[in-house]
């Protein structure tokens, strides 16, 4: 039997806060039609193609929205979804990579390669070149195609940058983790390079600008120069919130009274992000596309919890495939929704996307082999019954093997000990290590790291390799009951099995000395020829060597670096 000790906070002081009070049953949040399985969905009948705006977050908490109960101000985003349809039972993946290459292709990540953790900045890999992605399917339909903000599919040779993966026009960075005005990124001592693009050139101009801010002026750029007669697909992928934890100041002061500096800092971000996409939606109205516009809104993974985020009342953080890793926030807003204002809990994934956007915008999907999403547009906009049955979060045979894992634990037909995932019906199974499992309530009290402490905990299970939830009764995943019902590990096991006989082997190459910014004059870009195979590992020639022979060019790289360490000293003033 399972013990839990809880720190900090009694399960009574939880309840008298909320924390524990929202109903996942809730009638009220369920709709109030009744659906006809049998009913065949029609095409949707729109006068035009629709323009498509896709709004993608990251690591913002599945708690850190106001609908959700939140304490940091989120307005825009709870109107937008208030008028049009929350995603209740929406899933994504569990960091960033994973996720992005499946809302861009369509597939699991089993399908790509990428199913073990991200692209780093010095490997040569970036999101198979074989891939037709969602931009270029949108290209055919006659779409003008943008996106703004955060790529991290790789970028080591210039077949695997934005624009020539699908997009008309790119700003933004292309690695997973930069200084919110400066751009600056570190991928370990010394290795650190400018990381902020416009097209397929360095954008140095753009230094000193917050990126949130930026990200939404040139969306706003865009709106302005295009016709609201001709379809437009805009990707809007914001830095925030990640880390590192930056706001402008006047926004930190609103959440002045909030104990956790973490926190604090994370809302302040969260808000400035909130009205950025207001900025994006007045856009919208103010140069005719928003009555012919659907407004997607979805997060990348879950908060990162010691980083000020929140994914209570879930269980786990960003990184692991509990609920709260995996479980998003998500929202469709459109006026060409039919059954607006409510909440559905129709079972999507984020590979969804694919094919619903590309029918919403009359493309051609007969020639797309191998998806993994389903088009679910009759379920948001009309409350049909999810094509969906089930998800496979994940197969990660490269993840630290579970100790106490075996074939013998698998039923013989899989080993426990491999990181797996998948959830089937109401059901839902985890295998290996699932990563970090407690429930952090929000980390709003004391100041940090002191709150981090204020958690619940699972002091057993620790020798497990097995877990199996009722997901639908139990939301939260208390109630392991892979003891009780081994027919369903079983199944689902077998699931388990059917997938990993369709992966495709990992790419994860071993990093690479010739992508180091002072390669490229400073900043992060592609260091391999068009030439070169998809996994090239050239470049055997040590950094040491080569900086003698760029020893010039090195000087003006340290001269840059002294300016760009000086201009974030300065930005760490607003802060």
């Amino acid at each position: 039997m399972a013990v839990y000790a809880l720190t900090g906070f009694s399960l009574v002081s939880l309840l008298s806060f909320g924390y524990l009070s929202w109903d996942w049953m809730k009638p009220s949040l369920v709709a109030d039609v009744a659906i006809d399985p049998m009913e065949k969905s029609q095409p949707p009948t729109f006068p035009r193609p629709p323009h498509i705006i896709f709004i993608l977050t990251d690591d913002q908490g599945y708690h850190d929205i106001g609908y959700h109960g939140s304490d940091i101000q989120t307005p825009t985003l709870d109107r937008l979804a208030a008028e049009g349809v929350k995603l209740e039972n929406y899933y994504i993946q569990p960091i960033c990579t994973p996720s992005r290459s499946q809302l861009i292709t369509g597939r699991y990540q089993i399908h790509t390669g990428l199913q073990h953790s991200i692209i780093r900045p010095r490997q040569p890999n970036c999101l198979p070149l074989d891939q037709v992605t969602l931009p270029q399917k949108l290209q055919e339909a006659g779409y003008s195609t943008h996106m703004v903000g955060k790529w991290h599919l790789g970028f080591y040779k210039k077949e695997c940058l934005p624009t020539r993966r699908g997009f008309d026009t790119f700003l933004g960075s292309l690695t997973g983790n930069v200084d919110y005005y400066t751009y600056d990124n570190c991928d370990g001592p010394d290795v650190c390079g400018y990381d902020l693009h416009e097209g397929e050139d360095v954008a140095w101009d753009q230094s000193g600008k917050y990126s949130t801010f930026l990200y939404a002026q040139r969306v706003s750029k865009i709106l302005a120069s295009h016709s609201p007669r001709e379809p437009i697909f805009i990707y809007v992928a914001f830095q925030a919130v990640h880390t590192p934890l930056q706001s402008p100041k006047e926004y930190i002061y609103r959440y002045r009274s909030m104990g956790n500096v973490a926190r604090r800092k994370y809302a302040a971000m969260v808000t400035c992000m909130d009205e950025a996409v207001k900025n994006i939606t007045w856009a919208l109205k103010k140069y005719g596309y928003y009555d012919n516009s659907v407004i997607v809104f979805s997060t990348d993974n879950g908060g990162q919890t010691f980083s000020g985020g929140s994914n209570w009342p879930l269980r786990g953080r960003k990184g692991t495939y509990w609920e709260g890793g995996v479980r998003g926030i998500g929202f469709v807003h459109s006026p060409l929704i039919k059954r607006k204002r409510r909440t559905s809990w129709a079972l999507v994934h984020i590979t969804d996307w694919y094919p619903t956007l590309v029918s919403l915008a009359r493309g051609n999907l007969s020639n797309v082999q191998g998806l993994d999403g389903y088009d679910v547009w009759p379920a948001i906009s009309e409350g049909k019954e999810s094509p969906r049955t089930e998800i496979l979060h994940n197969i990660d045979p490269l993840y630290n093997h579970a100790k106490y894992g075996s074939l013998e634990d698998g039923f013989g037909i899989w080993n426990t000990a491999v990181q797996a995932s998948i959830r089937v019906g109401e059901w839902k199974l985890l295998t290996g290590d699932p990563g970090y499992s407690d429930w952090i309530p929000p980390q709003t009290l004391t100041n940090f790291p002191g709150s981090w402490w204020n958690l619940e905990r699972l002091t057993d299970g620790l020798r497990k390799s097995v877990w199996l939830f009722n997901i639908t009764a139990d939301p939260y995943e208390r109630y392991d009951l892979s003891g009780q019902r081994p027919d369903v590990v079983r199944t689902l096991l077998m699931r388990l099995v059917h997938y990993n006989r369709t992966a495709i082997p990992v790419r994860y190459p071993a990093e690479n000395p010739r992508a180091h910014p002072d390669f490229n004059g400073g900043a992060w870009g592609p260091w391999a020829s068009e030439d070169d195979g998809e996994e090239w590992e050239g470049g055997q020639e040590s950094l040491k060597s080569r900086n003698k022979k760029k020893k010039k060019k090195c000087k003006i790289c340290k001269l840059r670096s002294f300016f760009r360490k000086l201009n974030t000293r300065l930005m760490s003033n607003r802060i």
